[in-house]
């Protein structure tokens, strides 16, 4: 066994670690845009050449802006998922207790995102545009077979504590309301980590090698079908930049720009979470050919 997660303990550790939105982000609150929001390892801001320090300090407010409109939207498909997953099984029992606690905190997580888009727009001039529309997005995920939304949703919550540990929670520079509010989430989704590897389990407990296949193949589409939508949100977010700049950039510059911001936002949403420890273990235990699959696709993003 690569791990001891079981649903009576997730559930009691998830009720003790709970937190209310007011107490993470209470209304008016003003974030601070002296400061940058994002760890340099995820805006990847300083290796787009030719950007002034304020001008580098606005690029990574709305890397910060986008990031978390991204967490929103997918929400937006994790939390009928859950739901879906539970139906067959309504019992007053911890599985279904724990994952209507899982259910829970997205939908307050989803609105925890929408008062920090109103806290954003409060102190920055420019429009920040998203991909969208989001019920599109979740549509084209949903589409896809359980195991495929599942392994998306392990990856995504094991992405958001590499990215906590490993660059949020050290960092001293970043603002200290939006670190609160990363590190809040992180603590959750945490929980919701060890929930979506136990559904994984219970996806392919009865299924062929053929069928866990299928599976990551359809995981693999939705990543590549988000690769594609992070290469749009990297022009969003140039046009944003260059609104609030004030300046419009050449075209090698603008080549430039989205080349490395590209890059920095294939690591932040899909690299980062495809070669996380925990993600590859869960693969590895369903099928050593398909964590096999998916290593050698990951390095495209890393």
């Amino acid at each position: 066994m690569y791990h001891n997660f079981n649903y009576p303990e997730v559930l009691s550790t998830s009720s003790r670690a709970s937190w209310q939105i007011e107490d993470v982000l209470p209304e008016g609150a003003a974030l601070d845009f002296t400061r940058p929001f994002m760890p340099e390892a995820l805006a990847g801001v300083t290796s787009v050449p030719g950007l002034s320090a304020s001008e580098a300090l606005t690029l990574n407010h709305i890397r910060g802006y986008e990031y978390l409109s991204i967490f929103g939207l997918v929400e937006e498909f994790i939390l009928p998922f859950v739901l879906d997953h539970m139906r067959e099984d309504l019992g007053g029992n911890d599985r279904i207790r724990a994952l209507l606690q899982f259910a829970s905190e997205e939908a307050k997580h989803i609105q925890l995102f929408k008062r920090f888009q109103s806290a954003f727009a409060a102190g920055f001039a420019t429009d920040c545009a998203m991909i969208g529309p989001s019920e599109a997005i979740a549509a084209e995920v949903l589409r896809h077979q359980p195991l495929s939304v599942a392994l998306l949703i392990l990856h995504v919550e094991w992405m958001s504590q590499r990215h906590y540990l490993d660059s949020v929670r050290d960092d001293a520079g970043i603002d200290p309301l939006f670190a609160s509010l990363l590190r809040h989430h992180w603590i959750e989704e945490s929980q919701h980590a060890k929930l979506d590897t136990l559904m994984v389990e219970e996806l392919t407990a009865d299924m062929t090698a053929d069928e866990i296949q299928a599976g990551v193949d359809g995981y693999l589409e939705i990543v590549a079908f988000f690769d594609e939508g992070f290469r749009a949100q990297v022009e969003l977010n140039l046009a944003a930049f260059e609104s609030a700049a004030g300046r419009t950039l050449d075209a090698n510059a603008r080549r430039a720009f989205i080349e490395t911001q590209h890059r920095a936002l294939r690591w932040t949403y899909l690299g980062s979470g495809m070669t996380h420890r925990n993600f590859n273990a869960t693969l590895e235990a369903i099928s050593p050919a398909a964590r096999a699959k998916v290593d050698a696709v990951a390095s495209t993003f890393c």
